[in-house]
């Protein structure tokens, strides 16, 4: 036997042994892959609810078709501290998703915002936060639809525990912390001003805190804002597989959507992009005591709803359109109003039915 056939039949049987482990290694990663889509599959599918009429395939069609689409974010005040009523929502945001444009618009709609309830049986008008409470997550959609008028096809729905559990997943999250402050009623937890890495817990009392900001609830929605904007980036940015488990605990019990799991696999394959550019925006109300009651709201201007509808619209490609809502007609009644005025006034809800 010559060496060359010598050297032939030694090195046979270590390629074969290459070739099985590859392949073994191979087939195990499809498995756990597939293993993974399944997961995935089950806990995206036990999160979906379908939102008012709208049929899955109806609003599939926006994502397949890579348009650019609304979605209402809701934050519900339970879930966490022991909390388990239903609850209202603290966080109320309108994002619009613009692959083309590769840009997010998120525009935050103050809490306690004077809004017509849409759904209800007879005339209704009180902080846009009590929608949810009464009418579930459609209710919540379309309230903020009639208020700026603004196709939201899209919901999902959080509370408390998730935002933890999600900011944990992704590893926790940078932020620019505007203040140095304690924030006391949501566990004493101190903040310093500058760059900080939050995990869950400490993330959620950032997003909670109120009564230490000088802002109130508008420099809240500035803060979760920040929050939802590093989740974000950070989400497109990380190993789809770190913290696999835990993620999908913390979606099948604590999220609820109408986007389907194939709406979602369209968005991570197709609407990645639009993560690189995220601007913010809020509805600005004025100080007011709402009769009957009476109450302490915020009342937004026929202008300022005007300009945000007008920006919502634009991020969707739309034209605008003039506002001719519930709001506006009060605005109208309310002659003696003074928009100047930063002071509280007296602000008197007109029921049409009566």
């Amino acid at each position: 036997m010559d060496s060359r056939s010598a050297r032939h039949k030694m090195h046979h049987p270590i390629l074969k042994l290459i070739l099985l482990v590859v392949s073994t290694a191979l087939v195990a990663g499809g498995l756990y892959g597939l293993r993974l889509y399944s997961q995935a599959k089950y806990a995206i599918d036990s999160t979906y609810s379908k939102l008012g009429s709208d049929s899955n395939t109806d609003v599939a069609t926006t994502i397949k078709t890579k348009k650019p689409f609304a979605a209402l974010l809701l934050g519900v005040d339970t879930g966490a501290d022991g909390r388990t009523e239903k609850g209202r929502t603290d966080t109320m945001i309108i994002a619009v998703v613009n692959p083309a444009k590769q840009s997010t618009t998120l525009v935050s709609i103050p809490r306690d915002t004077a809004a017509k309830m849409i759904g209800t049986k007879s005339f209704n008008m009180q902080k846009i936060n009590a929608a949810y409470e009464l009418g579930g997550s459609t209710m919540a959609v379309d309230t903020a639809k009639a208020l700026v008028n603004v196709p939201i096809k899209y919901y999902l729905t959080v509370n408390m525990a998730a935002l933890q559990k999600i900011v944990d997943a992704v590893g926790g999250i940078d932020v620019a912390v505007p203040f140095t402050f304690t924030s006391k009623y949501t566990g004493g937890q101190t903040f310093t001003k500058g760059q900080m890495h939050l995990n869950g817990e400490l993330a959620l009392a950032y997003a909670r805190m109120r009564h230490e900001d000088p802002q109130g609830d508008y420099g809240r929605q500035q803060r979760q804002q920040q929050v939802i904007k590093a989740i974000m980036k950070k989400a497109v940015s990380m190993d789809a597989l770190k913290n696999f488990s835990t993620l999908l605990k913390t979606i099948s019990g604590n999220m609820r959507t109408n986007l389907s799991f194939d709406d979602m696999m369209s968005l991570v394959q197709n609407y990645r992009g639009a993560a690189k550019t995220i601007t913010t925006d809020h509805i600005q109300g004025h100080d007011a005591w709402v009769y009957p009651g009476p109450a302490s709201y915020q009342i937004p201007a026929t202008e300022e709803l005007q300009r945000v509808s007008d920006k919502l619209r634009a991020a969707l490609g739309l034209s605008k359109e003039t506002l001719a809502n519930q709001n506006v007609r009060e605005n109208n009644a309310n002659t003696q109003f003074n928009w100047d005025n930063a002071n509280a006034q007296t602000y008197t809800i007109y029921n049409p039915d009566l």
